[in-house]
C-alpha cells in the first residue's frame, strides 16, 4: 500500500480535510510527523488515568552524542580498511554524497563502549565480532541509518542491539508514560523473545534499565502496566504495538533508535501498514536500522522510503544455501512421507544409542498445522520425543516447545514455517523437510536454521512430482556451490509471482505431454521426467535429469 493512499486508523474517522492534510506532509516528508492530531494520537499519547502535571511536559530532547572508536582504529589507511573488509566478507557501499563509512572493528574494545556493557560482553564470553557485527556495529554507533543484510546466524541481533543499549545510556532518563526510547519491531513472537533475550543479556549490569516485549498471544494487560510505568527498550511484534498504541498505553514522542528486523518477512507477513503507521509518527530526528535476510526489490524500496543516506552492509552470499549444510533430496509419494520420515528418525536414534550419544537436535518443517500436530503424535508414537510448534498452539504452549527443545527433554521439533526464519537454536544437526516449501527463499531460510555460526548440518528433503520446479532450482543451487560459483536468485514477492508462474506452465507442459499417444514421443531419457509418471519405466530417470 501507497504512502499516498494509506491513512492511519485514528484518522480514519476525522474530517477530509484533516485526512487530506496528512497525507500532503505524509507525502513531503515521511520521517516528520504526519498532523497535529496524529502527534496528539499517537506521540504525546498518555493513558488516560493519569493527570500528573509531569506527563504534560514537552518530552526531553534526545542526544546523539559523538561517538568516536579507539585512536588504533582512527590510524587506519583506506587501504587497510578494504583489507579489513575482504577479510571479513564484508561488502559497503554508501550513496555518492554521503560520507566514507565508519571502519569495520575487530575488538569490543576498539568500539569504546560503555563500561557496563563492556561488562555484559565479558560475562557472556563474547570475545571477537562476528562479521556483521564488526562493520554494522560502527556505523550504528556512529549514528547513521543502516541497510543490513546477512544470512541467518551471523550475529545481527547482537549488532543493533549493544549499540541500541549505548544510545539509550546516553539519553534522559525515562519518565512514567513517557514512551520507549528504542524500538525493535521483528515479525514473530519467536525472533521478538530471542531479541529481548540479547537486550537483556547485555544491559543485565544497568540499574534500572528496562525492556518490554509486546507481543500477541499474552495477557495485554500486563505488557500495558509496563509500558505505562516506562520502559527504556521496547521490542514488538507490529500489530499488537499498533494496539498499544492507539490505546494510549504507550507513545513514539521519544523513540530515537529503530530497528526493523527480519523486514523482508515482516513485508511477507502483510505487517507494511503497521510499519508505515509508525515509521510516519516518529519524531523528526531518529536513527533506522533495517536488517533483512534477503534484498528483494520490497526492501530496497522500504530503505529508500525510510532511511536516510544508509550504509548498506551485506556479509557473505546472502540468500545462497550454506556451503556448510549437506543437502539430500529424496522422491517418493505422498503417501509414504510420514513412514520414511519415521523410519529415518528411528535408525538415527538407534545408531545414536548405540554410540552413545544424544539424539541430534533436529527440525522437521511441514506444511499445515493439522499435519504439525499429526507428525508429532506419530513421532512420539514411536518413543521419539517430538513437541509440534505452529500458530495455532498458545504463546505458552510454542513457549514451552521451544524451552523443551532448547533445553530437553524434546529432540525433534515439528515446525510449520513459523520456525524458518529468526528461530536461533544453537546445536540443530538436522533440518528435513517433509513438506517442501513453495519458493527457494523459502527453502534456504528453513535449512539456514542448521549449520550456523561455522558447524556443519544436514538437510533432507522429501519430495514428489508436484516440486519439480523447485527441485530443480535446488539441485542448480547445490552445483553452483560444490563449483565455487556465487549462487544468486531473485527474491521477494515479485520473484515468487514469476517462480509459481513458471511452476505453473511447467505443470502445464507436462500435462499436454501426457496427453500425447506414446508413439508419437521420441526424447532422450534425461527428459522422460516430462512425461506421465505412468510411461516412465525408471523412477530414477527424474532424478537423472537434474543431474546435468
Amino acid at each position: 500500500m501507497s504512502s499516498s493512499s494509506y491513512v492511519p486508523p485514528h484518522l480514519r474517522n476525522s474530517t477530509t480535510k484533516t485526512t487530506s492534510t496528512t497525507l500532503d506532509t505524509t507525502t513531503t516528508n515521511h520521517h516528520k510527523l504526519t498532523s497535529k492530531s496524529a502527534t496528539n494520537a499517537f506521540s504525546n499519547a498518555a493513558p488516560p488515568r493519569r493527570t500528573s502535571s509531569n506527563n504534560l511536559l514537552q518530552p526531553p530532547r534526545d542526544v546523539f552524542p559523538p561517538w568516536k572508536p579507539s585512536e588504533r582504529v582512527l590510524r587506519l589507511k583506506p587501504e587497510q580498511i578494504e583489507e579489513v573488509r575482504l577479510r571479513l566478507n564484508v561488502d559497503v557501499a554508501v550513496t555518492s554524497d554521503s560520507p566514507p563509512a565508519p571502519a569495520p572493528i575487530e575488538s569490543f574494545t576498539d568500539m569504546c563502549l560503555d563500561s557496563s556493557i563492556m561488562k555484559d560482553i565479558a560475562i557472556h564470553e563474547y570475545t571477537t565480532p562476528t562479521s556483521i557485527q564488526a562493520q554494522a556495529m560502527p556505523v550504528a554507533l556512529s549514528g547513521r541509518d543502516l541497510l543490513g543484510c546477512a544470512e541467518t546466524g551471523s550475529g545481527k541481533t547482537a549488532a543493533f542491539t549493544i549499540p541500541m543499549i549505548q544510545h539509550c545510556i546516553a539519553q534522559p532518563s525515562v519518565r512514567r508514560g513517557d514512551g520507549p526510547l528504542a524500538l525493535v519491531l521483528a515479525p514473530t513472537r519467536e525472533l521478538a523473545q530471542q531479541i529481548e533475550k540479547e537486550v537483556k543479556a547485555f544491559s543485565q549490569s544497568l540499574v534500572n534499565f528496562r525492556t518490554a516485549i509486546v507481543v500477541g498471544g499474552t495477557n495485554i494487560s500486563e505488557q500495558r502496566s509496563e509500558l505505562r510505568a516506562g520502559v527504556e527498550i521496547v521490542v514488538a511484534t507490529p500489530g499488537r504495538f499498533i494496539d498499544h498504541l492507539q490505546q494510549g498505553n504507550t507513545s513514539l514522542s521519544r523513540i530515537s533508535y529503530v530497528v526493523l528486523d527480519e523486514a523482508d518477512r515482516m513485508l511477507d507477513m502483510g505487517f507494511e501498514p503497521q510499519i508505515r503507521e509508525v515509521m510516519h509518527n516518529l519524531p523528526e530526528k531518529h536513527q533506522t536500522l533495517l536488517f533483512s535476510a534477503t534484498m528483494p526489490v520490497e526492501i530496497e524500496a522500504l530503505a529508500q522510503e525510510y532511511l536516510t543516506n544508509p550504509v548498506q552492509v551485506k556479509v557473505g552470499k546472502v540468500s545462497s544455501p550454506t556451503e556448510n549444510v549437506s543437502q539430500t533430496l529424496e522422491k517418493i509419494t505422498e503417501n509414504e512421507k510420514i513412514d520414511q520420515l519415521l523410519s529415518l528418525l528411528v535408525e538415527e536414534a538407534a545408531l545414536a544409542e548405540n554410540l552413545g550419544h544424544r539424539f541430534p537436535l533436529t527440525i522437521v518443517f511441514v506444511e499445515r498445522k493439522t499435519r504439525c500436530d499429526e507428525v508429532a503424535e506419530a513421532l512420539v508414537a514411536q518413543g521419539l520425543n517430538a513437541v509440534a510448534l505452529h500458530g495455532g498452539r498458545t504463546q505458552s504452549e510454542r513457549e514451552g516447545a521451544l524451552r523443551d527443545f532448547r533445553h530437553g527433554p524434546t529432540n525433534i521439533l515439528v515446525a510449520t514455517d513459523v520456525a524458518s526464519r529468526g528461530l536461533d537454536v544453537t546445536g540443530v544437526a538436522h533440518v528435513v523437510n517433509l513438506d517442501l516449501p513453495k519458493t527457494m527463499e523459502d527453502y534456504v531460510h528453513r535449512i539456514g536454521r542448521t549449520g550456523r555460526a561455522g558447524s556443519t548440518g544436514r538437510a533432507t528433503s522429501f519430495y514428489t512430482d508436484r516440486d519439480m520446479f523447485l527441485v530443480s532450482q535446488i539441485r542448480k543451487a547445490i552445483a553452483d556451490v560444490q563449483s565455487g560459483n556465487t549462487v544468486a536468485f531473485a527474491t521477494g514477492k515479485v520473484a515468487r509471482r514469476k517462480e509459481r508462474e513458471a511452476a505453473a506452465a511447467q505443470k502445464e507442459a507436462r500435462i499436454a505431454q501426457s496427453k500425447l499417444p506414446p508413439s508419437s514421443i521420441n526424447v532422450e531419457d534425461k527428459y522422460k521426467y516430462m512425461i506421465a509418471p505412468a510411461m516412465i519405466k525408471k523412477e530414477g530417470s527424474a532424478d537423472d535429469a537434474w543431474d546435468d
